[in-house]
């Protein structure tokens, strides 16, 4: 696997002309449009990359962009890798590691979820503050101790300065966030109401289908990690909504403005 890391990561390195980015992004579902406020350099599809997964999921278009987003140089994932697409998790974990090969200092992350207290409403945004893996984790297997420990530390998943900004940066544009844990499911099918209260009660704000093993791995290189949700549906009792894919695109999409300006902002400042 350290190989083929570092076979995909010098085909980038040729292919953007020695472009070292320093924040890498992955885009959600719904959430590609951060990739139109990258003043793109150099935009490469999936399978144009040797060795490197394509992405198989509507909303995903599949394209790794090199440019400047606030003005600090980026690599962005048009398109993330999920476990319910027949992907091993190091095959998910793929582009993170191959982006800390390229030279990234910190990583950024997007999903659409599902809500599960009763406080946050369909459309809202949220910060991520900690999460729960209910995957397989990323890590198992023989550690690849070029990469990072045998067990590492996770006292510390998302970046408390990150989470500290990026709320000012909300209040200083009116716009609302949630703060809260994430619990990451494998999908594909969409919570049943029992497996919904499940995820409350064992401590969840909001489920989901992403987001963990990309942070997960990048922890275990020692990356500092921000993430931010958009609520698509609530799986609250008496409050659970009938989910279709498209329906997720659509209310991600109408929020993306705000939480572009928010990846933005806190981007710049980094």
């Amino acid at each position: 696997m350290l190989q083929r890391i570092q076979r995909i990561a010098d085909h980038l390195k040729k292919a953007t002309n020695g472009f070292v980015p320093e924040t890498g992004i992955i885009l959600g579902t719904g959430l590609s449009g951060l990739g139109k406020e990258i003043d793109v350099k150099y935009a490469i599809a999936y399978q144009d990359i040797p060795e490197f997964p394509v992405s198989t999921v509507q909303g995903h278009p599949g394209k790794l962009l090199f440019g400047t987003l606030g003005g600090k140089p980026v690599v962005a994932m048009q398109g993330r890798f999920h476990f319910y697409e027949g992907w091993t998790m190091g095959e998910v974990v793929l582009p993170v590691r191959v982006m800390k090969f390229l030279g990234i200092k910190r990583l950024f992350v997007s999903n659409a979820c599902g809500g599960v207290n009763a406080a946050f409403e369909t459309g809202d945004l949220m910060i991520l503050n900690d999460h729960i893996c209910l995957f397989p984790n990323p890590l198992i297997g023989k550690n690849i101790d070029e990469l990072g420990p045998r067990f590492p530390d996770m006292s510390e998943p998302y970046d408390h300065s990150f989470i500290t900004r990026a709320k000012a940066i909300a209040a200083a544009n009116g716009i609302t966030v949630q703060v809260g844990t994430y619990v990451g499911l494998t999908g594909p099918t969409l919570e049943t109401p029992a497996e919904y209260r499940y995820v409350r009660n064992i401590g969840g704000d909001v489920v989901g289908m992403s987001t963990v093993p990309e942070v997960i791995a990048a922890r275990h290189m020692g990356l500092p990690c921000f993430a931010m949700s958009v609520i698509t549906d609530m799986g609250v009792e008496g409050r659970i909504e009938k989910t279709t894919h498209e329906m997720v695109q659509r209310v991600a999409e109408k929020a993306e403005p705000s939480l572009t300006l928010i990846m933005r902002e806190l981007i710049a400042q980094c």
